[in-house]
């Protein structure tokens, strides 16, 4: 729809209007997931019932994951031998979630944020591709996922010649929407403008369909691709982690951590294994309860991204402005509830650690020293 449509639809002003029309808003599914709003006038707590996973639910067991061979071990080399062959033949693309907006970074773009002094997110993982894609001798497709908010400074950092020929840069911005009153009115901000918000990495299938990026990945002879997030540094394209996901043989492969936490973790839903969220699980049942972690870094057969799977709109409460706001969003790991998954045990620590999440300063100061380890024994220095 043009932007002076949605203008006219949605009583807004033409610059959000036109930031709408170029991501991809979807003005069937907005009116739809508000209409979730305006027809219903219960509580908060009541609403976010509509969250929650239904049927069996059980802690995934020990059993249940699949470990990476440590390091040094036979069947790891075996595994590094399968990942190396397999993106040297161009087989493998790496694709980074760097759309998220930043709100407790004070806002702007977190990609270009200093993981460790005088390195950003963005360069480290640049860093990893140009080293194993100089090893191998080969090219290493590069993507970013950006929002409404990233793309411009990312696709700036690209132009500014920190990509190669070997790793190339593209981008498949994910989609756009607007915040809403609990009641299902248009959240304005102080000046009266309408606040927009980017929909969650589970627009990523989406993304790389619409940008036409995946296609043509698939017809050059790609088979997969390794999906992480931006901000985990840790996170790099292990070719043993892509050998582990073609010796399992499942569409998908999501590395979790051993422990728990009240986010993401790896649960039999009526006996399928996937990620499900804590906020998805109903009272009574104790998200500390599973054995380990989601990360958010995964590898996906292109067939999985190729599949317009029915992902779930969230209604997530958020705080914007002192005032309390809807914002509906999808999440990528959600595909492991369609498709099956491999759950891969990988280390958080040490220098095969893999899980070194960053969601503000103080927990970013506090990881700086792990991360510098595990980047130095990869081969990624920090600029002097």
């Amino acid at each position: 729809m043009r932007a002076s449509d949605l203008a006219a639809r949605y009583g807004i002003d033409e610059h959000s209007a036109r930031t709408l029309a170029a991501y991809g808003f979807d003005t069937g599914t907005f009116d739809e997931l508000r209409g979730r709003l305006t027809g219903n006038s219960g509580s908060g707590s009541d609403r976010t019932a509509a969250n929650w996973v239904r049927g069996s639910i059980a802690a995934a067991q020990t059993d249940d994951l699949v470990s990476l061979a440590p390091l040094g071990s036979a069947e790891r080399g075996r595994l590094e031998d399968v990942g190396r062959e397999a993106i040297a033949r161009g087989q493998v693309g790496v694709l980074l979630l760097a759309g998220g907006m930043a709100t407790r970074f004070g806002g702007g773009v977190k990609a270009l944020a200093e993981v460790l002094p005088g390195l950003r997110f963005a360069d480290a993982k640049m860093a990893d591709l140009r080293r194993l894609a100089s090893e191998l001798g080969c090219t290493v497709p590069l993507w970013l996922m950006t929002s409404f908010q990233s793309d411009g400074a990312l696709r700036d950092w690209a132009s500014a010649g920190t990509h190669s020929a070997q790793v190339p840069v593209d981008f498949a911005h994910q989609g756009v929407s607007m915040r809403l009153t609990p009641d299902g009115d248009l959240f304005r901000d102080r000046s009266g403008t309408v606040s927009l918000h980017a929909p969650g990495h589970g627009d990523a299938p989406w993304a790389m369909r619409r940008s036409s990026l995946l296609g043509r990945f698939a017809e050059a002879g790609g088979r997969h691709l390794f999906v992480t997030n931006v901000d985990n540094a840790a996170a790099t394209l292990d070719p043993a982690v892509i050998g582990a996901h073609v010796a399992e043989a499942r569409p998908l492969t999501c590395e979790v951590v051993p422990g728990s936490a009240t986010g993401g973790a790896p649960w039999r839903v009526n006996g399928r294994l996937q990620i499900v969220e804590a906020f998805r699980l109903p009272p009574g049942i104790d998200p500390l309860a599973t054995c380990a972690v989601n990360t958010n870094s995964l590898v996906a057969d292109v067939d999985v991204f190729e599949t317009d799977w029915p992902l779930t709109w969230f209604e997530a409460h958020k705080q914007v402005e002192g005032g309390r706001v809807v914002q509906f969003e999808r999440l990528i790991g959600e595909l492991s509830a369609f498709v099956d998954t491999t759950m891969l045990l990988v280390e958080r620590d040490g220098p095969d650690g893999r899980f070194q999440p960053v969601k503000d300063p103080a927990e970013l100061e506090a990881r700086r020293p792990e991360i510098a380890r595990i980047l130095a024994a990869r081969g990624i220095e920090t600029p002097r």
